[in-house]
């Protein structure tokens, strides 16, 4: 329901029972002016505060509970019609500890009400005043009733969300199906132009001939595609059955840069501390394309890449010596932009750029909160 129309619906709750209260407090026999000046506002007031039901439902709660013993002591046998329905939206707002507290409370209250002067009535005549005004029974449907909606609306909650998540999930499962199929279509394809070209170059090559330029492109093109898809089918493969990557892999990243040719160099700074999860994964990462593009496109002989553990960050630098300069600055990928979106989301700092001196530069600052 929206606001506009549950504010309407609340203000027509709170006319009716304003309506009801006043037309059983002129049916009454009163003894005297004083009591009617003081009953019948008090009446409406009682009426009336149930327009703010849903915005303050203890507020509510306790002007209700007030005005009914207001106008009981001064001698109105009038039902505490508005009490409850305070104590069934109480109950339905969740507040059940304060809302069963005022109800016991008003059960105390509404006798001695009724004993107070100008009535001053036998105890007996009191207390059967007071259980007429506020019978327990109908306490106890009202407080159930509140609850048991309250049940309801956090079940179908639930089961909304519930039914948003398996739908995501669903979702999710088939992109990863999507794109897996992609990659081994692909695959497939690109492994058969790569031995074509690979081996129309040997033959050439075998019988003296000239390699054409296209023929070594396509030799490479292919080679390159087949890395890249290597990489991509390890991605969606990490799909949770996988354990994920962190900074304690970081020592096989740069062994397997080494490896590669790339003379890399880690360095750890600060006292190690356990970071969140998401940051550990995220750190990984951008090392991990950080050398992927290193090796790719930067024609470096060196990089280095250090972690700085600090207070309430974690600072993630990885250098090289490759040919990108400021007049000549690279043209960011989807793996830059990626990883600018990783920091962005935790809350970090990303700089990625050249270097005065020469070479390139990725830089990311990790909130890490506090040390505990």
């Amino acid at each position: 329901m929206s606001t506009g129309r549950a504010g309407v619906r609340d203000w027509a709750i709170a006319v009716g029972v304003t309506a009801v209260l006043l037309v059983a407090g002129l049916s009454a026999d009163q003894s005297t002016i004083d009591s009617d000046l003081l009953g019948y506002p008090l009446l409406a007031a009682s009426g009336l505060a149930l327009a703010a039901r849903r915005r303050a439902p203890i507020a509510v709660l306790a002007v209700t509970g007030l005005c009914a013993v207001g106008y009981q002591a001064v001698g109105f046998d009038v039902p505490a019609v508005a009490f409850l329905f305070a104590v069934y939206t109480g109950v339905r707002a969740g507040h059940r500890v304060i809302t069963v507290a005022a109800a016991v409370l008003m059960l105390v209250a509404l006798p001695l009400a009724a004993l107070a002067p100008p009535q001053d009535l036998p105890p007996g005549e009191a207390f059967a005043r007071a259980r007429g005004a506020l019978e327990v029974a109908w306490l106890i449907a009202a407080g159930a009733a509140g609850e048991a909606l309250r049940q309801a609306e956090r079940r179908a909650d639930e089961a909304e969300r519930t039914r948003e998540e398996t739908a995501r999930r669903r979702a999710d499962e088939e992109r990863l199906h999507i794109a897996r199929e992609l990659h081994d279509s692909l695959t497939h394809q690109i492994s058969i132009i790569k031995v074509q070209a690979e081996v129309a170059v040997h033959l050439a090559r075998r019988r003296g001939e000239a390699v054409p330029e296209a023929l070594l492109a396509i030799r490479e093109a292919g080679r390159e595609a087949s890395r890249e898809l290597r990489a991509t089918l390890e991605a969606l493969r990490d799909d949770g059955r996988n354990p994920p990557r962190g900074l304690e892999h970081l020592p096989e990243l740069v062994e397997r840069a080494r490896l590669a040719g790339l003379d890399t160099t880690l360095t750890v700074e600060g006292e190690r501390q356990a970071v969140p999860a998401a940051v550990d994964r995220t750190a990984y990462r951008i090392v991990q394309e950080s050398l992927t593009n290193v090796a790719r496109h930067a024609a470096a002989a060196t990089a280095s890449v250090r972690v700085d553990y600090r207070p309430d960050a974690l600072a993630i630098r990885v250098d090289d010596d490759g040919t990108a300069t400021l007049a000549a600055a690279p043209t960011p990928g989807v793996g830059l932009l990626g990883m600018r979106e990783r920091v962005t989301a935790l809350g970090g700092r990303l700089h990625a750029a050249p270097r005065d001196e020469g070479g390139f530069t990725v830089h990311a600052e990790l909130p890490v909160g506090p040390p505990a």
